[in-house]
């Protein structure tokens, strides 16, 4: 039998909680090993040998070592879900739309003003709220009259955008004028295998 798949992550980030709700979702035989961010493991010549980002998520998958929260979502979806990639070539094309909101406007909205908050981050507040209003408005009108991003099923895309946008709030940040929004993030927390990214301080007091 090969071995599970070994994902580096910390609790706290949202880009190591997409790769875990993936794997835990999709079924795909992992183990998670957490890395002492706040003792700089990151940093340490063993993590860096595996990513020289110093960043998590890293799985490794037997030989095969993979960064990059999307990245890792794409190469787990076509090796071992693939349902949870279209065929299609126009919905592939929705999903890798989704994956670059993901790290685009998320990253620098809901994810910044999070950051912010729970990690006293040095970014501009007033930035990351303006960048987070328009995204979660994006997908707010995208889903009017849909259960998922792309399709009629959970794909990638959804896991991609799941745990910055429901961690908004933990960055100051209501999600109560989306409707259409927390009916998406109700979907996903309905999935068998879903697990939660934990709730800070933060994100209790919202």
């Amino acid at each position: 039998m090969p071995n599970a798949i070994e994902i580096y992550s910390f609790p706290l980030s949202g880009h190591a909680h997409r790769v875990e709700l993936f794997a835990n979702i999709a079924a795909i035989d992992h183990q998670v090993i957490n890395v002492d961010l706040a003792g700089g493991e990151h940093k340490m010549p063993d993590f860096l040998a595996l990513n020289p980002a110093g960043q998590v998520p890293v799985i490794k998958d037997g030989e095969t070592v993979v960064s990059d929260s999307n990245a890792i979502l794409v190469y787990l979806a076509r090796k071992y879900a693939p349902e949870y990639l279209p065929q299609d070539l126009v919905q592939e094309a929705e999903v890798q739309k989704f994956l670059t909101l993901a790290a685009g406007e998320i990253a620098f909205g809901p994810a910044a003003a999070r950051l912010i908050t729970v990690f006293n981050a040095p970014l501009d507040e007033d930035f990351a709220k303006t960048i987070a209003a328009r995204v979660l408005g994006k997908l707010e009108n995208h889903l009017e009259g849909r259960d998922y991003l792309v399709g009629d099923c959970l794909t990638v895309a959804d896991v991609a955008i799941y745990s910055y946008v429901a961690h908004a709030p933990e960055g100051g940040i209501s999600l109560e004028p989306y409707p259409n929004v927390r009916r998406l993030l109700q979907n996903i927390e309905g999935q068998s295998g879903f697990v939660a990214m934990p709730a800070t301080k933060a994100g209790l007091l919202a």
